[in-house]
């Protein structure tokens, strides 16, 4: 697996360089500002690049519109938003714009390396894998005419650990639930958002995330 990063942070992005080296993976490029990790996506060919969200020169934005700009010249590149602040705009056209192989965590709530590699392993292979948190921001920020309720708390629930990546067995899991009732609330969350339920790809859990935020 062949990555580029994109960290300001100097501790941050060497931690990252040594870490995911040590994990046996080739980490090509380890920038610093949005222009060059442009210029190292189109110079290595990357299969999965790291962003931060908050870059030189103006500490805002910068990471993440060239994590949608580095998408949208290079359609196949995976990509994991690792941030400390959830930015609405460009997040949601990130994954709008996403056929999977995409990702959004938030720094401090990455508890343990392992849950990262996961993450970073399962963005690279087409998966997803958005922190609760973001989509919880992401939602409340869209609710304008208390669109949540065409959804029950359960298929809420439910909807959030699918954008977490989750699959079905690990959302029965996590909610104490069968396997049934599990495929149930997925058909009747398709259902509501007016999504095809027998597709049950990675790629259409996220775009039910999307079709309800933009509801």
């Amino acid at each position: 697996m062949r990555i580029v990063i994109a960290e300001d942070d100097a501790l941050l992005r060497e931690g990252l360089t040594l870490l995911l080296r040590n994990e046996g993976l080739d980490v090509a490029a380890a920038t610093d500002n949005a222009d060059d990790f442009l210029k190292a996506v189109a110079e290595h060919e990357p299969d999965i690049a790291v962003v931060d969200v908050r870059m030189p020169p103006t500490f805002t934005d910068e990471g993440l519109r060239a994590a949608v700009e580095a998408r949208r010249r290079h359609p196949k590149l995976a990509v994991l938003v690792l941030s400390a602040w959830v930015e609405q705009s460009y997040a949601h056209e990130l994954l709008a714009g996403s056929g999977g192989g995409v990702g959004y965590l938030l720094k401090e709530r990455v508890g343990k390396v392992a849950d990262f590699l996961d993450s970073l392993h399962r963005v690279a292979n087409g998966g997803t894998a958005l922190d609760p948190e973001v989509v919880s921001q992401l939602l409340v920020r869209r609710r304008a005419d208390d669109a949540l309720g065409v959804l029950s708390p359960r298929e809420r629930e439910v909807l959030g650990l699918m954008a977490e990546g989750l699959s079905n067995a690990a959302i029965g899991e996590k909610l104490v639930i069968s396997a049934g009732a599990v495929h149930k609330h997925i058909g009747n969350v398709f259902l509501k958002l007016g999504l095809n339920s027998e597709d049950g790809s990675g790629d259409r859990r996220v775009q039910a995330v999307l079709a309800y935020l933009d509801h």
